[in-house]
């Protein structure tokens, strides 16, 4: 489905077109074109590598999707893809955008997303004096609201780590935290994914050897490289964070466990001494001395419970009870 296509000249809006009008502003001097399309046939991105002369392996990459994040140079044009990262429910959903950007022309493919990219449009429509540098401030700013979108979606992640953290120290029930804990982390590997490739990426736009269609951009591909750099950490962060709260979670296990250990120990103590000691005095021997003894049961009950106080009054001193 088309989104739109409009043609610029000078960074001012130009004229809307059709699909297949291109062409005559693709030859006017200091004019490009924008196109937006989301989820094409295979027959629209045919016309899109006709009408554009997008290069083959670009082409088929978009064809395919799936791709891994990145950013390729084919002579004079780039194509980069961008995972878009939504919450829906708390659970993340990848879509993607790529980006055909030539000296005249930038084509955005969006497919599995929800939401488009009009305000990025509008910005840079706001933004003539920005959007004389052509096509390459298109793919900025495409690059920039990515990133941008990140960082609340990373927001909600770090919120939910805080909260299982304190639940791991409430007493909460542990398998159900690991069990979250391992959820998020999950969901924190696919952020990192969407962000580790397109850091190697983006720095291919700024300083050293820069691609023609982007000169003079180095500053914004820069910014751009920096939020991610700084997602990258947080991420990492978070991850080990993860590591580490499932690490003391399987410790407190641990400790209560001895602490369940120490207890039956301790009962078990408490009953085997008047257990041992109604053994003795139940033996049926005839020569026992407190057989005929009028105190022996008493003193026998006593004794129980003297010994069981005695040894009650240890445990709970030693925290065993």
């Amino acid at each position: 489905m088309l989104v739109n296509c409009v043609a610029y000249q000078d960074g001012r809006r130009l004229a809307d077109v059709g699909e297949l009008e291109v062409g005559p502003y693709l030859a006017e001097p200091g004019c490009f074109v924008w196109l937006a399309h989301k989820d094409p046939s295979e027959f629209e991105l045919s016309q899109l590598q006709e009408e554009f002369a997008l290069h083959p392996l670009a082409v088929e990459d978009a064809r395919h999707g799936h791709q891994r994040p990145k950013i390729d140079e084919f002579s004079d044009q780039l194509f980069a893809v961008l995972h878009i990262v939504e919450m829906r429910d708390g659970e993340l959903h990848v879509g993607e955008v790529m980006v055909f950007i030539g000296p005249n022309f930038a084509v955005s493919i969006r497919t599995g997303a929800e939401k488009g990219f009009a305000d990025v449009r509008a910005r840079c429509e706001n933004e003539p004096e920005l959007l004389k540098h052509g096509p390459a401030f298109v793919l900025y700013a495409l690059m920039d609201s990515v990133v941008d979108r990140y960082f609340p979606v990373l927001d909600q992640l770090e919120s939910e780590l805080e909260s299982l953290e304190d639940e791991i120290f409430s007493g909460g029930a542990a398998k159900v935290s690991i069990e979250r804990l391992y959820a998020l982390k999950r969901r924190l590997t696919i952020l990192k994914h969407a962000v580790a490739p397109l850091l190697d990426g983006a720095s291919k736009l700024y300083g050293g050897r820069v691609p023609p269609v982007c000169a003079n951009l180095g500053d914004y591909f820069r910014d751009v490289a920096d939020h991610l750099v700084r997602i990258n950490q947080s991420i990492d962060v978070a991850r080990d964070t993860i590591a580490t709260a499932i690490s003391v979670n399987l410790a407190l296990i641990t400790v209560q466990e001895g602490e369940i250990v120490k207890r039956l120990a301790s009962y078990g103590a408490l009953i085997a001494i008047p257990t041992l000691i109604a053994g003795v005095y139940g033996m049926n021997f005839e020569h026992m001395p407190e057989l005929g003894w009028g105190l022996g049961y008493p003193f026998a009950m006593l004794l129980m419970l003297v010994a069981d106080g005695l040894m009650f009054w240890r445990l709970r001193t030693a925290k065993w009870i």
